[in-house]
């Protein structure tokens, strides 16, 4: 097929009109997306730049879940701490009464009371996981703040249970059995100075997990800032100002009228020629 000829000032107006709908589509892609770049074609540099960083910000995003749970088991580990705690002052407290009286069968209720308290703190430390890690029953736990090498807190846990170091508070606690204070003033008294000395530990250990939870909570934060901060910066270098790009929408749509009108009067001075036939 023989190639259709154009007068120089049709073909110009035809390239303008063409140039413009390319701009147009442009622009429409650009209002539809919100972005200035949608592809590495667009502009590889701020493309892959922008996609570095998201791809950053997502890795962080899943972390911070993690440091979240693991906010959650330290606070249960503290609320554990806390109720443990009130469970040896209140033993403390029964311990006290048993020394003051010379009544034995009073000593032995006393004792019975002691017991029960004795068993309440070994449920509440079983009662005091999160998620299947509980730090009262001398479990650890790791929390990964970022995929750098060392960037991470390992949380050492603790036997609260009545079978160790507040088995200072029970066994050293002096919580043993009632049995073998009934009669014994002196073992009793024993039993008082444990307690106080397994008060202070309680309040070592929680003063302990504090710190840790104030540092969880501190990355936790940090990292959540960094991440809006990383999506911000992909965000400049790829979204389009949108009053811009209305404007831009608005001059090309103007100046494909006027190439319309153009190539229509340039098609008007090629079709006088036909009135030489006419």
């Amino acid at each position: 097929m023989a190639q259709i000829s154009l007068t120089a000032s049709m073909r110009s107006n035809l390239l303008s009109l063409q140039g413009t709908a390319d701009l147009m589509a442009q622009t429409q892609e650009r209002l539809a997306t919100g972005k200035k770049v949608n592809s590495a074609i667009d502009n590889p540099s701020s493309y892959y730049t922008a996609q570095s960083l998201n791809n950053r910000a997502n890795d962080l995003s899943s972390l911070l879940d993690s440091m979240g749970q693991a906010v959650s088991t330290i606070k249960a580990a503290n609320e554990g701490i806390e109720s443990i705690t009130s469970f040896v002052e209140q033993a403390r407290a029964v311990a006290s009464s048993a020394v003051d009286t010379t009544d034995g069968e009073a000593k032995k209720k006393y004792m019975a009371e002691f017991n029960a308290i004795r068993s309440q703190i070994n449920a509440m430390a079983e009662d005091s996981g999160y998620k299947g890690i509980n730090l009262l029953k001398d479990q650890d736990l790791t929390v990964k703040f970022s995929d750098k090498a060392g960037s991470t807190l390992t949380i050492e846990g603790v036997d609260a249970t009545s079978g160790n170091r507040v088995g200072d508070v029970i066994t050293g606690l002096g919580i043993r059995e009632a049995a073998d204070w009934e009669t014994d003033a002196t073992k009793i008294t024993q039993a008082i100075d444990d307690a106080t000395d397994a008060i202070s530990t309680l309040r070592t250990y929680a003063s302990t997990f504090g710190n840790n939870y104030s540092i969880v909570q501190t990355r936790e934060e940090f990292t959540n800032s960094l991440v809006n901060v990383l999506e911000e910066g992909a965000d400049k270098l790829t979204l389009a100002d949108m009053n811009e790009e209305s404007a831009n929408m608005l001059a090309l749509q103007t100046r494909q009228q006027l190439a319309i009108n153009s190539l229509s009067l340039a098609s008007q001075a090629a079709q006088s020629v036909l009135q030489l036939f006419q």
